[in-house]
């Protein structure tokens, strides 16, 4: 799958010829993976989750679904982790896993943060989700978390924002950092058809307004989408095909095939959640292999896989079929002094699902990472 590479589509003007372009990247993607194709015997290394949150308040259903971390520089331990129920609103979680606040905000499925620099020279968090409360009107629900008292806007959503074009469903969401002037952040939604919708979000007296700049169209369903900053690339998980990353140069977006389903890559369809784990010039791409429990990293620089884990073992046992990952290096105090790791579980009987929370070190000790 890797080196096959296509012209996207690179505005919401060119969306009338998007569904050719879209057929054959995925039939590209899938080359060479013929149905029934065995699934991959990567070996996958055992790590302990240190820690887990409160279950979700949705019982007995497929709930919890996407976690985001903002930390603490100046009190690294009371750091905190948001997570999506995505029947009933979104949760701020201590690293002690208990609740500190909630918003019944309803249908939100993914969830991303970024802190904000203000007309006013203040930084704010800024948090975002995507809104599925209407299957048919896509939206962006936003949020002010204060990081002192861990509460979120008392106004629930602040705004609720435009998203690609109705009738559809927003899926998948993340953000990435501004891009030009007079932004404070990009949005990506990705639509459950496999539409990706960017806008720039930017502040409008003291609010937050998105303004809508291209699509890119994958051709079946996709969600789990992440920004690098570092190197100005989205990317996009298609479910049953893998991984693409989209350089986010202004103009014409190319997009290109970093894995695929299948033995070669370690990724057994559902392609699930996908974070970055970046310490300056070195980096990976952390991505849920939904179908085998397993979670795969890709060296951001090579594009080359840098290993398989389980979440498995310790007493508070194993994740199974996770959907929404996140990950954030750094100082989060002793019990997570190199970095964070969260993942939904699905399978948290006899509770209700939350969130399990994992060590970085001891991800990287156990997968030999430099």
């Amino acid at each position: 799958m890797r080196g096959c590479d296509m012209p996207f589509i690179a505005s919401r003007r060119a969306m009338a010829g998007a569904l050719l372009p879209a057929l054959l990247l995925s039939a590209c993607a899938t080359a060479g993976s013929p149905a029934g194709a065995p699934r991959p015997h990567y070996p996958a290394v055992d790590v302990a989750a240190e820690g887990e949150t409160a279950p979700v308040g949705t019982a007995k259903a497929d709930a919890a679904d996407d976690p985001a971390i903002w930390r603490n520089a100046a009190n690294p331990a009371a750091s905190l982790v948001l997570g999506t129920d995505k029947k009933a609103g979104l949760y701020v979680y201590g690293l002690d896993g208990r609740v500190r606040d909630f918003s019944p905000a309803g249908a939100l499925n993914n969830v991303d943060l970024r802190e904000v620099r203000m007309a006013d020279g203040s930084t704010r968090i800024l948090v975002a989700a995507s809104d599925r409360n209407d299957r048919a009107a896509p939206k962006i629900a936003l949020f002010w978390l204060d990081g002192a008292t861990a509460r979120l806007s008392a106004q629930e959503p602040i705004a609720f924002l435009p998203a690609g074009h109705a009738p559809a469903e927003a899926y998948g969401f993340c953000m990435g950092g501004p891009r030009m002037t007079g932004e404070v952040a990009r949005a990506y939604v990705v639509l459950k058809d496999g539409t990706v919708s960017e806008s720039r979000l930017v502040e409008r007296s003291g609010r937050i307004a998105a303004e809508e700049l291209r699509q890119v169209k994958f051709a079946t369903q996709s969600e789990g989408c992440v920004v690098d900053d570092a190197t100005g690339t989205l990317y996009v998980a298609e479910e049953d095909v893998g991984i693409w990353k989209v350089p986010l140069a202004e103009g014409t977006l190319v997009a290109s095939a970093l894995a695929r389903v299948g033995e070669a890559d370690g990724l057994v369809d559902d392609v699930e959640g996908l974070a970055i784990a970046r310490q300056g010039s070195k980096g990976w791409l952390v991505v849920s292999s939904q179908g085998d429990n397993g979670y795969a990293l890709f060296d951001l620089e090579t594009g080359k896989s840098a290993g398989r884990f389980r979440v498995s073992g310790g007493s508070l046992g194993a994740t199974s079929e996770t959907d929404g990952i996140e990950v954030l290096l750094g100082d989060f105090g002793p019990q997570f002094p190199e970095g964070l790791f969260v993942a939904q579980d699905g399978d948290n009987a006899p509770l209700a699902q939350n969130f399990k929370l994992v060590s970085w070190r001891a991800i990287r000790t156990a997968l030999g990472l430099r």
